[in-house]
């Protein structure tokens, strides 16, 4: 059963502005998290999941696979933003569901996390190709997928819901269209 309103325009701003927050933040996150569990071996990762995906909608692995140098490493920029262009979306659809349907935030958004990765790389990416079948992935990429998308969520959770930017913006709009009239 649904609880709370979507009614209103500067709510809906409001979680998008929080989901986008959250999206980046959470991002960001789950970098960190995969330099500390990388998900896939290095074979794996010479194409990955992102470069794959783009390259099976046509894009040329010439520009999949463009990168920047940073400290004298390779850093592949386009995956980046397919990365966060990923968590910022799913942040959104999170923050708006979870305001319609609060008990998507069970386990504060853990469990939703491990849906994610359920969904996209169990079923989704391997049915698409981008990702070999879940039997061919090895252990250690699921452990390292699994726990990052809880992470990932539980870091989107916690800014939805501890945030005071959702209550600050929503100040600055209500006074911005009071002193509009």
């Amino acid at each position: 059963m649904a609880s709370k309103s979507l009614n209103g325009k500067s709510n809906i701003i409001n979680l998008v502005i929080v989901g986008i927050l959250g999206g980046i933040i959470s991002g960001i996150v789950k970098l960190g998290w995969e330099n500390l569990l990388p998900p896939r071996t290095v074979a794996r990762n010479l194409t990955n999941p992102p470069q794959e995906l783009l390259q099976q909608m046509g894009i040329p692995a010439h520009i999949t696979h463009l990168t920047y140098v940073y400290s004298g490493l390779h850093m592949p920029w386009v995956s980046f933003i397919i990365h966060f262009s990923f968590s910022i979306v799913f942040a959104i659809i999170y923050c708006i569901l979870a305001e319609r349907f609060p008990k998507i935030t069970i386990g504060q958004g853990t469990v939703f996390g491990l849906a994610v990765w359920v969904a996209f790389h169990l079923i989704i990416m391997p049915i698409m190709g981008t990702v070999p079948p879940v039997w061919k992935q090895p252990f250690a990429e699921h452990l390292s997928e699994a726990l990052g998308h809880m992470v990932w969520m539980w870091v989107i959770d916690v800014f939805r819901t501890r945030n005071d930017f959702k209550n600050k913006a929503a100040q600055k709009l209500t006074v911005g269209a009071s002193v509009a009239k």
